[in-house]
């Protein structure tokens, strides 16, 4: 079979210091299945690069599993292994330039350390972007104090992928139904509510080049373009104002990525929405198997113009490769 040349853009791994901050997800899925995916995450050589190959990935960009130092409530702590471990990742890029790219780890405890951090990755380790883990120490990236990092995201021209976290507190809907929380459903509640945040506060207002990722084909926010611009006129906002209706920033600053989700449906949604510029390739590498994933997006009822768009020309443009 011939393959669409692909770039995949969420792609996870693992260093072993790691692994107790991983360990905070445990309560997201299954008992029986937790850590059966610790020697995928901890392989940069035959068993991952063959997992690429078998669905003609050329590049795979990678980000360390999440929630990282996104749950360390020490600062210096934060920023010291977020800096190890982009050091990490950085000479697994330098050993297969060609078949690794990366997104950065941020400790944005300290938003003008990670700000540094990132011009640090993406100038001097040659990383594509950051990748942050939802909220951190129950703030999200609206609040002003990381305007420092939207300013310097805007400044070098790269994304920032907003990964699904746990939010900080368990909600009463969620009570006695453990199989919502987590990647069923509270996941897609709190990052695209994170997503929200940002373009009802103006942050895309404030820094108009700053460039957002979010996996999981848009954690359903295309389907909903339409509603939020009609709702939004009747909101509650107070002194809120935007410069646009919410879906024209949805269709100037934010990207989707296919992680997760092998339908045609809401991939035909997140083209016709957000555009076929918008719209780009993951795996989620190791919690999805690269198989489905691969078939899938081959298959699927689109143009192969929007295929080549989706599998590569999308990614490359975004991320200048």
């Amino acid at each position: 079979m011939t393959h669409t040349p692909k770039i995949a853009l969420e792609e996870h791994f693992m260093h072993p210091d790691f692994f107790e901050y991983f360990g905070k997800t445990a309560g997201n899925i299954s008992p029986s299945l937790f850590g059966k995916a610790r020697e995928a995450l901890l392989d940069f050589g035959d068993r991952r690069l063959e997992s690429m190959d078998v669905i003609g990935v050329e590049k795979s960009i990678l980000s360390l599993a999440g929630p990282g130092v996104q749950a360390e409530k020490t600062v210096a702590t934060a920023t010291k292994k977020a800096r190890q471990v982009n050091d990490f990742l950085a000479e697994e890029m330098a050993r297969r330039p060609d078949r690794y790219g990366g997104f950065a780890h941020l400790a944005v405890q300290d938003p003008k350390a990670a700000a540094d951090e990132l011009e640090r990755c993406v100038r001097d380790l040659g990383m594509q972007g950051a990748m942050i883990n939802g909220q951190t120490g129950g703030t999200y990236l609206d609040d002003d104090r990381y305007a420092p990092l939207w300013e310097r995201v805007s400044d070098l021209g790269v994304p920032i992928y907003i990964h699904p976290n746990n939010p900080p507190e368990q909600v009463a809907m969620y009570h006695d139904h453990p199989e919502l929380w987590g990647p069923v459903w509270s996941w897609t509640v709190e990052t695209a509510t994170h997503a929200l945040r940002l373009v009802f506060a103006g942050t895309f207002d404030r820094f108009p080049n700053a460039k957002l990722i979010l996996g999981h084909m848009g954690e359903t926010l295309p389907y909903l373009l339409w509603r939020l611009d009609s709702r939004w006129e009747i909101s509650n906002r107070g002194a809120m104002s935007l410069a646009m209706a919410p879906s024209a920033y949805f269709q100037r600053n934010v990207w989707a990525t296919t992680s997760g989700v092998c339908a045609d449906a809401p991939l035909r949604c997140a083209l016709d929405t957000l555009g076929s510029d918008r719209v780009m390739f993951a795996v989620d590498y190791p919690f999805e198997t690269p198989d489905e994933a691969g078939d899938w997006i081959e298959a699927a009822p689109i143009s192969d113009a929007e295929r080549l768009a989706v599998c590569k020309g999308n990614a490359a443009a975004l991320l200048k490769l």
